[in-house]
């Protein structure tokens, strides 16, 4: 019962000020700001119907305990005469009062109806724009921003937290609504007896500032419960992900141990919550209570009220505390919540982030030559991944990377299709800054495939499709047959309708290699990056892709990376790479001849000593 009768205001004020510093949720009403201006409304209306109920009843207990007594009056005299009947008999203004009192009872459960209807509809279109807010962040960022982020985080905060904002709002709607309500009640009791009043303020404001230090706990210990939460969704998505890898090195114990800790840290994060904010309300009861019958009976023996008002006014006040007592739970819950609040305003917080920034040249082909000049690139500025690389890619060649892991391969061919933005240094197409192009029209002429493909809970076929939507039956089936995939697709139980579950499960690590050479098929590309295609693939097949490859990458400019160095013997150039720098370049054999950094790998792959 932190919130007490005659200080709504003050609560509603301290309710307000949680979301004070929260635009970036409060702002997002303006695109519904016309149900949430019907929803206030009609909570406004509700409230008025309320004290028009209690003038009605007041004139109800004055008919019940003092008939004879001169009739309570508004001084509108056609509502007095008309509608209260002040110059009817006794027992007919107790009928009128009655009947009165019932049809602003109806009315106001309507108006609350109405109300309430409004208030969800408002509750769900901001967690509705939040979502597709949060899209558009995400959606905005550059790549490397999501090397920062965990993904059962992100999941967590759009799906848990979001949750939790939806509570929040209504949480908020209820104070609002509750709070106009008792706003009318302590008017109310105030014209009844501003002395009890006022007692009555001073008693329970001392409660108040009481229960404050306690929803300030609440508040602290709520963070706790994001935190805990992030860990639980990320340890989830890592176990699921990460099962065939479990499974295979026997480490279902151990992964246990985790989840299970993971899953006991959100349930201790909760229970330091729950010792605080459940104590609030037994609490407070307790000592309105007490409060409560101090005053009765200090104003019953007193005798300075009329018997109508004296009850009107302990009517009201019995009516106030319940309704406080729920107010005080609603602000140990939005106490509770600061958590979600913060990781959603992070979310959707817009400095301090590196947005992706699109060109506005539409590209239409690829005439000369991919040129990078002078190009840095590192997630921090002191460790560089790449240091000085220049090079260029011709039109319609092959350019072959070859080095150790970790040496930059992927970071450089993740440079071109702007994944990622240089440090320092410029990346040219025909001599316009690529940053210029529209990144989709560029993107429209490249396919890439990776190391690790990425495979849809979806079909097989839309799978294949994907990027494509505009691909045919045919051209479909053409590209699983030249990626050796046909045969087991139509050996799967619904053939190009299977549904290949959660990132592929129910496809080997070779299978998904090769649905992924077919999406990238499907596309037919000028450009085409290959970050070793073929690594998940067996001996047989990779020969069948390797000349198939071969064949389609005639007169298509192709940068390719790959370990093992007979894939990419018939390159036009071959590029060596180590450390982020390009150590030497040129044509296969003219690099094997020199018997530099590409000798060394040729040796070392073919199990030969340097030859001197």
């Amino acid at each position: 019962m932190h919130l007490t009768l005659p200080l709504p205001a003050r609560r509603l004020l301290q309710a307000t000020t949680f979301w004070k510093n929260n635009y970036l949720i409060l702002r997002e009403f303006k695109h519904f700001r016309k149900i949430a201006i019907l929803a206030i409304f009609f909570s406004i209306l509700a409230a008025i119907f309320e004290g028009f109920g209690l003038g009605f009843l007041l004139a109800f207990l004055q008919n019940l305990t003092a008939p004879n007594a001169e009739p309570l009056k508004t001084g509108i005299s056609w509502v007095d005469i008309w509608i209260l009947g002040v110059n009817a008999p006794a027992i007919e203004r107790l009928y009128r009062v009655s009947a009165l009192i019932l049809l602003i009872t109806c009315l106001r459960a309507g108006l609350n109806y109405v109300s309430q209807i409004f208030t969800q509809f408002s509750e769900i279109n901001l967690v509705h724009n939040l979502r597709q807010r949060i899209f558009e962040q995400l959606e905005a960022q550059t790549l490397s921003c999501f090397a920062e982020k965990r993904s059962g985080d992100l999941i967590n905060t759009l799906t848990s937290e979001m949750d939790r904002i939806r509570q929040i709002f209504g949480s908020f709607a209820f104070l609002i609504t509750r709070g106009l309500t008792i706003v009318v009640y302590s008017a109310s009791l105030f014209l009844l007896s501003w002395q009890l009043s006022i007692i009555s303020v001073l008693l329970f404001s001392l409660l108040a500032v009481g229960l404050t230090t306690l929803n300030k706990r609440i508040r602290e210990f709520s963070f706790a419960i994001s935190t805990a939460n992030g860990q639980f969704a990320s340890r989830t998505l890592e176990f699921i992900d990460g099962i065939r890898t479990i499974h295979a090195s026997s480490t279902q114990d151990f992964e246990r141990q985790r989840y299970y800790q993971a899953s006991l840290g959100v349930m201790n994060a909760w229970k330091k919550v729950y010792w605080i904010s459940l104590l609030v309300r037994p609490l407070a009861e307790s000592l309105s209570t007490v409060i409560l019958i101090g005053m009765i009976i200090a104003a019953l023996t007193s005798g300075f009220m009329q018997i109508a008002s004296l009850l009107t006014f302990f009517f009201l006040l019995f009516r106030i505390v319940p309704m406080t007592q729920d107010l005080n739970g609603t602000i140990a819950f939005l106490s509770s919540q600061g958590g979600a609040i913060d990781n959603i305003k992070q979310l959707l917080e817009t400095k301090d982030k590196i947005y992706f920034k699109n060109g506005d040249i539409q590209f239409q082909t690829l005439q000369r030559s991919i040129d990078l000049v002078s190009v840095d690139f590192g997630y921090e500025k002191s460790k560089l991944v790449l240091n000085n690389i220049t090079l260029t890619i011709e039109r319609g060649k092959m350019i072959a990377l070859v080095g150790v892991s970790g040496g930059g391969k992927t970071t450089l061919v993740d440079l071109i299709p702007r994944f990622i933005d240089p440090t320092e240094g410029h990346i040219f197409i025909d001599g316009i800054d690529l940053q210029k192009f529209e990144i989709d029209s560029l993107r429209r002429k490249m396919a890439v495939v990776s190391q690790k493909t990425f495979i849809f809970n979806t079909s097989v076929r839309n799978n294949i499709a994907y990027g494509t939507p505009w691909a045919t039956e045919a051209e479909i089936r053409q590209a699983a047959y030249q990626a050796n995939a046909l045969e087991f697709i139509e050996k799967m139980s619904a053939g190009f309708d299977t549904q290949l579950g959660s990132d592929g499960i129910q496809l080997s690590g070779g299978q998904q290699q090769r649905i992924a050479i077919a999406r990238a098929l499907v596309r037919n590309p000028e450009i085409l990056i290959l970050d070793e295609p073929t690594s998940a693939l067996d001996s047989v097949t990779e020969g069948l892709i390797q000349d198939l490859l071969e064949k389609y990458l005639v007169g298509r400019t192709t940068i390719a990376i790959a370990h093992r160095l007979s894939t990419i013997a018939k390159a036009d150039k071959v590029v060596v790479i180590e450390k982020g720098q390009i150590v030497e370049q040129g044509k296969y054999q003219e690099l094997l001849e020199q018997r530099g950094a590409l000798w060394k790998y040729h040796c070392k792959q073919h199990e030969m000593g340097e030859v001197g």
